[in-house]
């Protein structure tokens, strides 16, 4: 079977940025409830005239470039996005266009936070079965027009971005790539994360959580994934170079890391600039961790999230081409 490597990330954050300080003139928190609860201390935010499409282009251009490739080397695109430019047609067709390829074929994944694994498993799988050679996996975010302002609870913990993956199919024989992916979902808890209207009820609503639910549920499914995606690539959590979690709650991936059994220094975390971005965070933190050195070729990545759904999954792959 052909393996399918990840050879490059790039990212992309709005201009705007709200810091915790000013969130608490308007809402009734402050600086150290949020990072006592959240690690966040601040968040980007789109500008009015900004669309879910502009961010995940500007993350493909830039992981485009990274891999020394052009857009027309693209044959797939699957954009994990909550929040599409429009009801139809997909975003990712969007950005296809706006990209300027006319090959191939694009469409979105929606799995909220969970959403940039389960787009890299169905990238992954459509490479290995041939139908294509190179795959952008985007997640890219307005979540923040999905808040209630006016829910403490909520409204503190999510900000907007956008990253992206290059998956590209190679024939020769190597442990370099997407060694396992793993997906689950439980309707089941619908409730303890859920947007509260869409199309069918005639509105776009706003994004409903019980925090206390979501954590429970968090790091029990998410260690219990891990486990899963390391045994389905033969590997144990000491052969890890890098956790690179979805970006929530400090807490979980705390939670995480010491189930794992890893030191600190090896797990990226960017909450605390960047909030929850929902589809967009693990690229984005894929993408920092890149730029600044600390993941390079060959090393060894857990990736992993939970969202509404609920619907969780991880995935592990080594960086790079052999």
């Amino acid at each position: 079977m052909s393996a399918v490597l990840m050879i490059s990330a790039g990212s992309y954050l709005p201009e705007k940025v709200i810091d915790n300080h000013e969130l608490s003139k308007t809402v009734d928190t402050s600086h150290e409830w949020i990072v006592r609860r959240t690690g966040i201390h601040q968040r980007h935010q789109v500008a009015e005239d900004e669309l879910t499409s502009d961010m995940a282009v500007a993350a493909s251009n830039k992981a485009l470039q990274q891999a020394g490739l052009s857009a027309q080397d693209i044959d797939v695109i699957v954009l994990a996005t909550t929040t599409p430019d429009d009801t139809f047609p997909s975003t990712a067709s969007v950005v296809q266009h706006k990209l300027g390829i006319t090959q191939g074929f694009a469409f979105d994944v929606q799995a909220v936070c969970a959403g940039f694994v389960y787009a890299l498993s169905v990238a992954n799988s459509l490479l290995q079965t041939g139908m294509g050679k190179r795959a952008l996996v985007i997640g890219a975010e307005a979540f923040t027009r999905l808040l209630d302002w006016e829910d403490r609870g909520t409204c503190v913990l999510f900000g907007d971005g956008a990253g992206a993956v290059i998956l590209e199919v190679t024939d020769s024989d190597t442990d370099y790539g997407v060694l396992s992916t793993v997906l689950h979902t439980d309707g089941r808890y619908r409730d303890v994360l859920y947007v509260d209207s869409g199309p069918a009820r005639g509105s776009v609503g706003k994004v409903r959580m019980e925090g206390s639910e979501v954590f429970k549920h968090a790091v029990e499914k998410l260690a219990s994934v891990m486990t899963e995606a390391l045994e389905k690539a033969n590997l144990d959590a000491d052969q890890l170079d890098w956790l690179v979690p979805h970006q929530a709650n400090i807490r979980i991936i705390d939670g995480m890391q010491k189930k794992l059994g890893l030191p600190a220094d090896q797990v990226v975390r960017t909450v605390q600039n960047h909030a929850n971005t929902s589809a967009a965070s693990i690229p984005l933190a894929l993408s920092e961790a890149l730029e600044d050195g600390r993941i390079q070729p060959g090393h060894m990545l857990a990736l992993e999230a939970i969202g509404g759904g609920l619907s969780w999954g991880a995935a592990i792959v080594r960086f790079g081409r052999p």
